[in-house]
């Protein structure tokens, strides 16, 4: 069973087994909390960001991602203002870093609250674990979100960046609550399988948790902007150069050939594709509202059987 099960009649998707409905494809906020955004160019105004809000929102996107760390809050803070000054009706995910030295359920709450507050919400659709860090065991964090929930501070709960291990056991720590795990959020592109390899993609369809696949682009290199003559800058050429140059290229190119077989899709729209096809959610990022049309040119039009199966063989 795939986790994210389409309803055919909105094109919309079940968040977990019972959560809110949200688009096949969000938009990720990371860039958003960053002045200036290092490897990727120049900072973005905020006038740009919301124009990259109301671009996606126009387009049918629902999903948005944050994090109290991105931007030390300002991520958030500047979600939450365009939202209240656009009335768009939108799903707000964000997440609760369990720093070191964040070890009692309490840490949570507290976290949750200001968040919360920069948010301007009453409560968050989806609040996320970022990372299962040490020494707080799974299951503390998944009796503090339980709490939350119950608190009516948060309506699904999820954990980001968990082992296939790992969300067994918040999923059956939740369970005792009689709370679904909705989602999972972790690096997936088609330069990044690590998932499918791990029995971490197996485990979120068996247990009926939405996978969200953050670096849906693998950090541009997807776009179809870069090749062996024209290699991304700063890190990203780096990156770029490590995950061999040819394999990128002849990648990029069949993505482009079945993007011209759709009417001219590009590179990145049919790799979001790929991973909509797989009953998974991108949240590519977007700082532009160009950038964010583009993106959303990823919905409404499948690839076929014999296309998934030629960018599978090749990536």
């Amino acid at each position: 069973m795939i986790a994210a099960v389409p309803d055919s009649s909105e094109g919309f998707l079940s968040l977990g087994p019972n959560g809110p409905r949200i688009s096949p494809l969000g938009l990720g906020t990371w860039q958003w909390g960053d002045r200036w955004t290092w490897g990727y160019g120049r900072g973005y105004g905020d006038a740009e960001l919301e124009a990259a809000f109301r671009a996606a929102v126009e387009r049918g996107v629902t999903l948005f991602d944050t994090a109290e760390v991105y931007g030390r809050g300002r991520s958030e803070r500047l979600l939450g203002r365009f939202i209240r000054s656009s009335d768009a009706r939108v799903v707000v995910a964000s997440k609760f870093m369990p720093f070191p030295w964040r070890l009692r359920r309490g840490d949570l709450r507290r976290a949750l609250e200001a968040s919360l507050r920069r948010l301007g919400l009453s409560k968050i659709d989806l609040y996320q674990i970022h990372w299962p860090l040490r020494p707080v065991p799974v299951e503390t964090w998944m009796a503090a979100l339980a709490d939350a929930a119950e608190a009516g501070l948060v309506g699904a709960v999820g954990v980001s960046n968990y082992s296939a291990r790992q969300t067994e056991r918040a999923a059956a720590a939740l369970e005792k609550r009689g709370l679904p795990l909705a989602s999972n959020q972790v690096e997936y592109s088609l330069l990044q399988r690590r998932v499918e390899r791990n029995g971490l993609l197996d485990t979120c369809r068996r247990l009926g948790v939405t996978v969200i696949a953050y670096g849906p682009l693998a950090k541009g290199l997807l776009s179809g902007k870069y090749d062996a003559r024209h290699p991304p800058p700063g890190w990203r050429g780096v990156l770029y150069r490590r995950e061999n140059p040819a394999r990128i290229d002849a990648l990029v190119g069949l993505l482009r050939e079945v993007g011209q077989a759709h009417g001219g899709k590009s590179p990145a729209q049919v790799a979001l594709n790929w991973l909509i096809c797989q009953g998974v959610v991108p949240i590519p990022g977007a700082k532009s509202a160009q950038q964010a049309a583009e993106n959303a040119a990823a919905l409404g039009w499948q690839l076929t059987t014999g296309e998934l199966a030629a960018l599978d063989r090749a990536s």
